[in-house]
């Protein structure tokens, strides 16, 4: 079955959408793009032209284009501030969603488009590409089967210094809300418990060319009184880490550590003599072979798929709500200087 899609919102982001679309065969077949969005219908017919969408009904106004168009998904790549009204507009057409991050800008934000999805019955998804990566699923399995023990802290450090321009560069808590959702995520994901408290100190370094907010170093605390740090910045300088962030996790058993790229090591406590017993090395398992190894693509695959089988597809909207929780609670926290309690979110 192939399935009618419209994307709104036709800026740099767009260009990855399309990218994973053209170049997986699969979602090639299952996918066809009938409509392009954008309030610079320029940015739409660049986009068109590049991509050879030349079939596509291009438009300024979204509930014009999905009138026309008829749709059956919606592909939500416009900035945060307008995210709400472009699902809002989408759910009344019938279509289902994926967006990108993050679910909403605050939390009633968030709920409010959980309960319109659930009202509606259409899947409702949130781009977290960072779970569809080898090395986030090899770390995940890794926990899951015991290799160091039992889960007791997640240690995970970014530090990068990429220049955007652009909405980010004018943004609030640019780190937390734009990047480190990815990675807050991705613990969840691995460690598989979820977040009770946050408590975290922000800042924009001297030197930083963005408005506020380009350092964070938080802690979390997570069912199993499992502990989470993140230490970060988007505007260090010198030798970055990987995107993915440089992880640690550490077990009743032992020790496993990802540098985010290539180096895993997963190491036991060894049997030599005296104060410091030194360490054995423990070899990591390989990912599962499950196919969803492929960023973006495997998160558009897994969208597709959720609607064609009805199953709920691993981003699913009133699941993700849970990261956006931590990060507005360690937004929270900064701002008060205080720790903040998770609230519950289903």
């Amino acid at each position: 079955m192939t399935y009618k899609a419209v994307l709104c919102g036709c800026g740099a982001m767009a260009r990855g959408w399309l990218t994973a679309l053209r170049e997986d065969p699969e979602l090639s077949d299952q996918v066809t793009i009938v409509g392009l969005v954008d309030l610079d219908i320029g940015a739409a017919k660049t986009l068109a032209d590049e991509f050879g969408q030349h079939e596509a009904m291009l438009g300024t106004e979204l509930s014009t284009v999905l009138a026309r168009t008829r749709p059956d998904m919606l592909f939500d790549v416009v900035v945060p501030a307008a995210r709400a009204g472009v699902v809002e507009t989408a759910f009344a057409h019938g279509c289902h969603v994926l967006s990108e991050k993050p679910l909403g800008m605050d939390m009633d934000e968030a709920r409010n488009l959980v309960a319109l999805a659930q009202q509606s019955g259409r899947v409702h998804a949130v781009v977290q590409n960072r779970r569809f990566i080898s090395g986030i699923r090899r770390l995940r399995r890794a926990v899951m089967e015991g290799l160091i023990g039992e889960l007791t802290a997640v240690h995970c450090d970014f530090f990068i210094g990429p220049h955007f321009g652009g909405f980010r560069e004018a943004m609030q808590h640019v780190l937390l809300l734009d990047m480190a959702i990815h990675t807050l995520d991705a613990a969840r994901f691995v460690s598989g418990r979820q977040p009770l408290s946050a408590y975290c100190v922000e800042s924009n370094p001297a030197g930083s060319w963005y408005a506020h907010g380009a350092s964070a170093n938080a802690i979390f605390k997570l069912e199993g009184d499992v502990v989470l740090t993140y230490r970060g910045s988007w505007c260090a300088r010198g030798r970055r880490t990987s995107w993915e962030s440089a992880w640690r996790l550490v077990g009743s058993k032992g020790m496993l550590t990802w540098d985010g790229e290539d180096a895993f090591e997963a190491t036991v406590e060894g049997q030599e003599p005296g104060l410091l017993p030194g360490f054995q090395s423990v070899e990591v398992p390989p990912s599962p072979i499950d196919g969803k190894t492929h960023g973006h693509r495997s998160v558009l695959k897994d969208f597709v798929a959720a609607v064609r089988d009805g199953h709920k597809p691993e981003t699913v909207s009133h699941d993700n709500i849970k990261s956006l929780a931590m990060v507005l609670a360690a937004i929270e926290s900064a701002r008060t200087g205080q720790p903040v309690t998770i609230e519950h979110t289903g």
